[in-house]
């Protein structure tokens, strides 16, 4: 059983900048992806960046290219999203998760095998 808890959300105005972290606790192989999605009301759920947790790979959605940055601490068991930059459009509630599947191709869709979600954290950006 994996647990995952994130914090670093807020409120900050267009241009500034969070640091999303997202504590596991549990099993996490090296083969698993674990990823950063976000979901704002009244939209689908997002995949905005993923890693592999043994190293090596990490995607970015074309939306937060350059600005957002996804890093893992493996001694931590840590997850991390630098958001530089930030948007409007990026308020979203913003959640941690672990995909299971060893054979994920497109690590940011949401039906790629994750299995283990956080509670999430609230991004608001204001204009």
């Amino acid at each position: 059983q994996v647990q995952l808890v994130e914090s670093g959300g807020g409120s900050v105005q267009a241009g500034g900048s969070l640091r999303l972290s997202c504590a596991a606790s549990g099993y996490i192989s090296s083969l698993y992806w674990m990823g950063w999605f976000r979901q704002a009301p009244g939209k689908e759920r997002e995949g905005v960046a993923a890693v592999r947790t043994g190293g090596g790979s990490t995607y970015h959605a074309d939306s937060v290219k350059g600005r957002f940055t996804i890093s893992q601490d493996n001694a931590k068991k840590t997850l991390y999203l630098q958001m530089n930059s930030l948007k409007p459009e990026d308020t979203a509630m913003y959640y941690c998760a672990v995909s299971t599947s060893t054979g994920v191709t497109s690590p940011l869709l949401a039906n790629a095998g994750y299995r283990y979600w956080g509670q999430g954290t609230q991004v608001t950006v204001s204009s």
